[in-house]
């Protein structure tokens, strides 16, 4: 502990260096040097002040869930990881090494809207209506920073135990920018909430992040479902008591999630690597043999949603070995009336949009 507080201290220089930056950035952006494009369609935008964890993918797909019976809505992304270049539409049966792993998380959930990625997202709104003129919204997946679109909807992610209000900027920190710049947002989320959260806690923090008078805030937390079989959904492995459960995971910030399966099950292992890690032989060759080492038969391999897009690279050696790989679906819900509320604010920006 002492010596990563001394490595951050260290590095504060360089974070002022690069606030520095972004603070001109930001400045030429509110005094009209640069401008953000908007287009003639609604976009609502999703993202976060840190570098990663505060939960983007299961809001875009709580997004998703509540408009895609109305409206025709896509996804678009930047695909961060992927091994291809340009503006591509995501199928099914892509990789996650050519769309990336959350593109192809939500084409793999949701077959039937438009998901798209692209480096340059205001080249990609064109093509994206181009490819389906009766488009009517699209979802900006990791946008906040993405200035040179002007969103009409900026919803704004901050994890429960660790606000922006808390953080310092790259590298010393996690911040990509000042958390003065949460000003920007329209929609402040307060993730990865506990499940029983108290109105005083809630209160601490609307106190601690002081949204602006234009600035809902909301919170919301993670309700877990049953994990199934990566290779086959229909196959089910319900958590209980007696389990051993072997976490293979590379996501931003897992004691969330893990605090959950120790409440759950016997007992958790975790493999942790870096956020997006694309799995190697070895890694694999790894999980195989922790997974060996855990003496009770009663045991499977759980991962994420996420990290099974890039872990079904590795399909013919978990087969061949009969690795038991189960996912864990995770999905957003909010505490008491902040859900109807939060549907409604998203639900009235859409309704008084004007191109």
């Amino acid at each position: 502990m002492i010596q990563h507080r001394l490595i951050q201290l260290l590095l504060i220089p360089f974070s002022l260096l690069y606030g520095l930056g972004i603070s001109l950035r930001n400045i030429a952006y509110k005094y009209g040097l640069l401008k953000g494009v908007g287009f003639n369609i609604p976009l609502i935008s999703v993202g976060n002040l840190t570098i990663g964890g505060a939960g983007k993918t299961p809001h875009i797909e709580y997004l998703i869930r509540l408009l895609k019976d109305y409206i025709n809505v896509a996804t678009l992304s930047r695909g961060y990881g992927r091994k291809t270049k340009g503006f591509l539409l995501v199928n099914p049966n892509d990789s996650s090494e050519a769309v990336g792993d959350e593109p192809l998380q939500f084409k793999r959930k949701f077959p039937d809207i438009l998901v798209s990625v692209s480096e340059n997202r205001t080249f990609a709104i064109p093509q994206l209506l181009m490819e389906q003129e009766a488009l009517q919204a699209v979802l900006l997946d990791d946008a906040f920073q993405h200035r040179s679109i002007d969103p009409g909807l900026n919803i704004l992610l901050t994890e429960y135990q660790y606000p922006y209000t808390k953080d310092f900027l790259l590298p010393s920190g996690r911040l990509r920018e000042w958390s003065s710049a949460a000003q920007r947002a329209d929609i402040i989320v307060v993730s990865k909430c506990p499940r029983v959260l108290p109105e005083e806690d809630k209160q601490q923090m609307i106190k601690e992040l002081a949204p602006l008078s234009y600035q809902k805030i909301f919170f919301s937390y993670y309700s877990y479902q049953k994990p199934y079989y990566i290779f086959n959904p229909i196959y089910r492995a319900p958590l209980n008591p007696d389990l051993n459960i072997l976490l293979i995971s590379a996501i931003a910030r897992t004691e969330y999630l893990v605090d959950y399966l120790e409440k759950e099950v016997d007992s958790v292992r975790v493999l942790q690597y870096e956020d997006h890690h694309y799995f190697t032989n070895y890694d694999v060759s790894h999980l195989k043999r922790n997974f060996e080492l855990i003496d009770n038969p009663n045991k499977i391999i759980l991962t994420t949603e996420k990290d099974a897009m890039r872990l079904e690279l590795h399909r013919a050696y978990l087969l061949e070995h009969k690795l038991p790989v189960f996912v864990l679906p995770t999905e957003v819900s909010f505490h008491g009336e902040d859900g109807q509320t939060f549907n409604k604010a998203v639900q009235q920006f859409l309704l008084n949009f004007r191109a």
